[in-house]
């Protein structure tokens, strides 16, 4: 996203404020000509004092205005036509409106994966491998090799050629990062890949590097083969037991076919800095456009398997995050022995796909679309049941990974602000708990925007997931509907938080409500737990800002003993949304979700497919890069349900199960995360004209359940929405209208009639 883009809404929305001030007055006065300066040099784009036919775009103002004739206006033509009346006010109110389209529309945000560098998921791109010794001279004869890095904790080995286009280009940024690093705990090897390159060449680029970079030739491509480099620009970065910690591009400046003035992601520099401070990149995995290399060798360790050089690799990658002390995992998978005493469950739930949790079904491309995807790629699963299947063997210590501390710290740092519920909540040993619900007014005097949180259990093996949503100040809080109205923050095992991208952030409103819903499992022993909100604050408005839009159905209605009941809800997409993540909500009864896009040519696209939702795993589904759903689509989403007696899982399979908050009811929300300028319309409004508000109104008036309202609840709409007050005669009217088959009850579609009729009168 370019800071022109953030700079269009805004000055959008000057213009829209600045034309409407003046139309609003009668006459041309001295503070309207200061609004009209403003807008003036809003609209004059390259800042030469005049205004051309395209910088104004709309030919019945430019021809009114341009009194000399000469296809230009000045900002004394533009006043004098507003004046005389030679531009009528709606053709202003066009000019303004047409140029606020054009600078407000949300372009593609998908860079075409073969120029650009673009997000992989990290075990596709082999981040966490073991790269086995290697031996090498540099230009000047002098001996080096993987394992002798010195002081260094970290080494950076980089692709280059002096004859590639984009190496030449990355050569100076490449030499500046060597010296910028210099006196740090990192080793730079730029690797010459191409064996025809002149050697003048690159002793003449191997000069430009800090003096302890090492530029080596690599005539026989030993280099390339060893490490699996895929083009000229590949960059990866190796920790002190050469665990690859990224694997990359340099940064996204430039590509084949582009050239930005800056960078946008300083990839590299942004993964060094991380790994110095002891944290995972944000970003770990990406494409490097280059020219392309021909590596024909498997990647090193891939034979021979051992504990020690790549099944602990493994395990540490995708396992231990939640098998570790004081983890929501059943057992700690540490060590060989701990893997070994649990062979049997651990070659079960992976060849099931049931471990590491991931439910997104793969949809054909070569690379996961998912910058979150945490299922295991196929080699790295192929592996390890290979292992499994073996005598397991431990291999060489030397080849064992750096240990990963996991500590009860924040994982992004100590946070600027923290939120926690006010009393620890008991938890019970053995049965079921309702969901917990804590309220917690937050006291800041001033909007807050949030460029990042992490939610911390103070006992993570009791928490199943955690819901925060936020009131503003004054908001009716009698009921909170969970989920319906969206959520602001979300923690479920494996997901503790969210840091959001430079220029994007979430709003936290001054003197707003933070409400927690918590749901624990008891484990077998008592424990309490009071959970925190960690907030990160952005220093400044973002370019972005980040908001939830919640796909409900609250009427639906589950028949018993039903093992595949589905239901649909489809809404208008009435403006392109730009998204960045989805997340599906059911309960129990909950077998599988899907979002699907319907484009206005008629095609359908499935956007994310759960076929096997799991409850227990309530993952968000992140886009590596964010895609836009276009203008005139409409989303689907489809829920199916088993309330059988067969899902181990259900309460009662002989009940009909309607909405509602607990376990033992059902709902049906697809959460779709996107984002808009600030000050900007809601992109919820542009779902649906407001997705789900009519079925939100309705629910809340449900008070029984039924999923029919009876007379005497929806006479309580005007009690919860002030604005309806003393006009009961009139709901009572519209009742009669909307009640069809007079059963003196309305079903959620009659209601939606009634609140049309409402607005019409």
């Amino acid at each position: 996203m370019s800071l022109s883009l953030q700079l269009a809404f805004r000055s959008g929305f000057v213009l829209f404020g600045v034309v409407t001030a003046i139309l609003c007055l009668p006459s041309v006065n001295a503070q309207e000509q200061k609004l009209m300066a403003d807008g003036f040099s809003e609209f004059d784009t390259d800042k030469d004092g005049k205004l051309s036919k395209a910088e104004v775009d709309y030919d019945e103002i430019f021809t009114a205005a341009d009194a000399d004739q000469n296809s230009f206006l000045t900002s004394d033509e533009v006043r004098e036509a507003l004046s005389s009346g030679k531009i009528s006010r709606e053709a202003v109110r066009q000019v303004v409106a047409n140029r606020i389209r054009k600078m407000v529309a949300v372009p593609p945000v998908t860079p075409d994966p073969t120029k650009t560098a673009r997000i992989l998921r990290p075990s596709d791109h082999g981040v966490g491998r073991y790269v086995e010794d290697l031996s090498f001279k540099d230009l000047k004869g002098t001996a080096h090799s993987l394992s002798n890095a010195g002081d260094a904790r970290f080494t950076v080995i980089a692709m280059t050629s002096t004859s590639c286009p984009l190496s030449r280009k990355y050569l100076p940024t490449l030499a500046e990062l060597t010296r910028l690093y210099d006196g740090k705990p990192v080793r730079f090897i730029l690797i010459n890949c191409i064996a025809s390159d002149a050697a003048a060449d690159m002793a003449k680029a191997a000069e430009t590097l800090a003096p302890n970079a090492v530029y080596v030739a690599d005539h026989d491509e030993s280099f390339v083969q060893h490490l699996q480099a895929l083009t000229t620009t590949d960059v990866l970065v190796l920790d002190a037991a050469r665990t690859v910690v990224y694997h990359g591009a340099v940064d996204d400046q430039y590509g084949i076919g582009y050239a930005l003035e800056q960078p946008r992601r300083t990839l590299l520099r942004d993964a060094l800095d991380s790994v110095l401070a002891g944290n995972r990149p944000e970003i770990v995995a990406t494409t490097a456009p280059g020219c392309a290399l021909e590596p024909s060798q498997p990647i090193a360790g891939s034979k021979n398997i051992t504990w020690h050089n790549r099944i602990s690799r493994i395990v540490q990658q995708n396992c231990a995050e939640c098998h570790r002390s004081e983890g929501v995992g059943p057992f700690p998978l540490f060590s060989r022995d701990e893997v070994v005493a649990h062979a049997a469950m651990i070659r079960q739930v992976v060849d099931n796909g049931s471990m590491p949790p991931w439910f997104a079904a793969k949809n054909g491309a070569a690379h996961s679309t998912w910058g979150n995807d945490r299922s295991l790629s196929d080699a790295d699963r192929q592996d390890l049941l290979t292992w499994l299947a073996s005598d397991r063997p431990e291999g060489d210590p030397k080849d064992a990974p750096l240990p990963v501390t996991h500590t009860s710290a924040w994982a992004s740092g100590e946070p600027d602000a923290m939120v926690q519920i006010p009393k620890p909540i008991s938890v019970r040993a053995t049965g079921a708990m309702a969901y917990q619900y804590v309220r917690v007014e937050w006291n800041g005097t001033e909007d807050k925007w949030v460029r990042g949180y992490e939610i911390m259990p103070t006992d993570r093996s009791v928490v199943h997931h955690v819901l925060v949503t936020v009131q503003e100040r004054g908001a009716d809080s009698k009921r909170g509907e969970e989920g319906i109205g969206g959520y602001w923050a979300a923690y479920v095992p494996g997901n503790s938080g969210q840091m959001y991208p430079e220029g994007f952030a979430r709003r936290l409103p001054a003197g707003a409500t933070i409400r927690f819903q918590i749901h624990y499992t008891p484990n077998g022993t008592a424990t309490e737990d009071q959970v925190k909100l960690g907030l990160y604050f952005a220093d400044k408005e973002p370019k972005y800002v980040v908001s939830t839009i919640p796909l409900a159905k609250v009427n639906i209605k589950i028949p018993a003993q039903d093992g595949n009941h589905t239901e649909t809800l489809t809404r208008p997409v009435q403006s392109d949304i730009p998204v960045m993540a989805y997340m599906a909500h059911m309960h129990v009864r909950g077998k599988a979700f899907r979002f699907d896009l319907n484009l206005p040519d008629g095609t359908k696209e499935t956007l994310l497919d759960i076929p096997r939702y799991d409850f227990n795993w309530q993952l968000r589904y992140d886009y590596a890069e964010p895609r836009v759903l276009p203008k005139g689509s409409t989303v689907t989403v489809t829920a199916v349900y088993d309330n059988s007696s067969a899902n181990p899982a259900n309460p009662d399979p002989n009940q009909v199960v309607t909405w509602g908050e607990q376990t033992f009811e059902e709902m049906m929300i697809g959460y779709v995360e996107t984002y808009s300028a600030p000050g900007a319309a809601s992109p919820g409004q542009r779902v649906g004209g407001g997705p789900g508000q009519g079925e939100l109104f309705f629910s809340l008036l449900d008070s029984d359940r039924s999923g029919k309202l009876a007379r005497e609840e929806f006479q309580k709409v005007a009690e919860r929405f002030p604005r309806l007050k003393g006009r009961e005669e009139h709901l009572e009217t519209t009742f009669n209208e909307s009640d069809g088959d007079q059963d003196q009850q309305l079903t959620v579609d009659e209601f939606l009639k009634v609140l049309d009729r409402i607005r019409r009168r």
